[in-house]
């Protein structure tokens, strides 16, 4: 009897030691939703940059600047000579007001308020963040923001909506350096 529990234990552990074999995943990923929205993407950058170059191109007095983060912007008010942009920390002061590409107003300089913003420190959209760093005390500039660098794929969640281009004119009116540099 004892021989046969003892054959019995040594089989049970011959058996139980066998390693765990890998199973095929019940749902393959094909990638192709990637690919379909970054070609979306793609398409809806490019509708929006023509729609900004016929504005710029029916402006023909005007001297549009193309910036290194993608969005297109003029000076209506310059300054000339030396003068400080703003850094990390800087208090920033400014008046802007909100269009869509047909120039319709969204927000108005009255509903937005002067602004006060410690650069890059507070919550600002990427294009008006980036946009104000090219700006001096006193300039007043007009932007024009592609949906992606604006409020992209889920707008404000108030006035602005899905993928929609910004216009936006913003006079800075004044810097306050950080001390702590």
């Amino acid at each position: 009897m004892k021989i046969l529990y003892l054959t019995l234990i040594v089989l049970f552990t011959i058996v139980s030691c066998k390693s765990p074999e890998a199973r095929e995943p019940i749902s393959k990923a094909s990638g192709s939703f990637i690919k379909e929205s970054a070609e979306r993407n793609i398409k809806l950058n490019k509708a929006q940059e023509d729609a900004f170059k016929e504005i710029m191109l029916e402006q023909e007095n005007t001297e549009f600047i193309s910036s290194e983060n993608g969005f297109w912007y003029f000076y209506v008010t310059k300054v000339e000579g030396d003068s400080i942009t703003a850094d990390f920390g800087d208090i920033l002061n400014f008046n802007y007001n909100i269009k869509d590409i047909k120039g319709t107003v969204i927000y108005t300089e009255e509903e937005l308020k002067t602004q006060n913003y410690a650069m890059e420190q507070q919550e600002l959209f990427t294009g008006l963040r980036e946009g104000l760093k090219l700006l001096k005390a006193g300039e007043t500039a007009t932007f024009f923001f592609p949906s992606n660098i604006a409020y992209g794929y889920y707008g404000d969640q108030n006035k602005i909506g899905t993928n929609v281009p910004l216009i936006c004119t913003v006079t800075l009116n004044s810097i306050i350096q950080n001390k702590n540099d």
